[in-house]
């Protein structure tokens, strides 16, 4: 059997169950990981709090101000990923404390292994196990597809990414203003195209309450509805043209 890849799994401190369930899933498998320890919005200092995440952009470029739950979710994911380029890790796995396995995921290494196209990033998973239409699929084996979403799927609960993916979202995010999952979905600004590797054998486990709404308290945000909908306009337009272009940029790499 090949090697598995990387694995970086994201686990707060302050939830060892979520570890503990985690490391047991993955054992099942014969499957090795290391831990990302995971940023706890709840506690960050105000001063911590702007490091990356930047209010006045925030207003400009989202509808509603970040929780510190989500602004922590976002370091955390900035730390798997300067794991990767720290390692020079041609690509590695990471994944949240919230999943569960659906099929063998040794499948999935290997087909990633054998895909005949250059990529930076691709989903294993969906938010809450959600589907959304599909604007491309490449038949990979008998068991896979290498998708392209009209667009990109939510949640960051498990997802391949590339050391040079990794360096171009570390250098498109060093100040952020929306939630990562987010920020994902906008490929024109971050310039990393997004593939969903399916039918997905990582699922979300629904079972486990929100860290991120743990760790950010119980204030009300106050949404910007009018501001929402102009940059729902405004997204759609560009993400069409995103999109079409990485499925050309696709097919090209497919029949060479």
């Amino acid at each position: 059997m090949k090697e598995q890849p990387p694995i970086y799994l994201i686990n707060l401190d302050q939830s060892p169950e979520r570890l503990e369930k985690s490391s047991a899933r993955l054992k099942e498998q014969n499957i090795n990981f290391e831990r990302i320890s995971g940023v706890y919005g709840k506690t960050l200092s105000d001063i911590d709090l702007i490091k990356n995440y930047q209010p006045l952009l925030n207003r400009r470029l989202f509808y509603r101000p970040l929780s510190k739950g989500e602004i922590g979710c976002y370091m955390s994911h900035r730390k798997a990923w300067q794991a990767i380029v720290d390692n020079k890790h041609p690509y590695a796995i990471v994944m949240e404390d919230d999943f569960r396995l659906v099929g063998d995921l040794h499948n999935v290494f290997a087909t990633i292994e054998q895909l005949p196209v250059k990529w930076q990033l691709i989903k294993l998973a969906a938010y809450e196990n959600r589907t959304r239409p599909i604007a491309f699929s490449h038949r990979v084996n008998d068991t896979f597809n290498l998708v392209v979403h009209k667009k990109a799927m939510t949640g960051c609960c498990a997802q391949a990414i590339s050391y040079e993916g990794a360096k171009a979202l570390l250098a498109a995010t060093e100040y952020f203003a929306r939630p990562v999952d987010t920020d994902l979905q906008h490929v024109w600004e971050t310039k990393v195209p997004v593939y969903s590797l399916m039918p997905y054998y990582i699922e979300q486990d629904l079972d486990f309450d929100s860290d991120i709404s743990a760790a950010s308290g119980t204030k009300k945000v106050k949404k910007r509805f009018w501001k929402r909908k102009w940059l729902q306009f405004l997204e759609k337009i560009a993400n069409k043209k995103a999109t079409s272009q990485i499925i050309d940029t696709l097919q090209a790499q497919l029949k060479k």
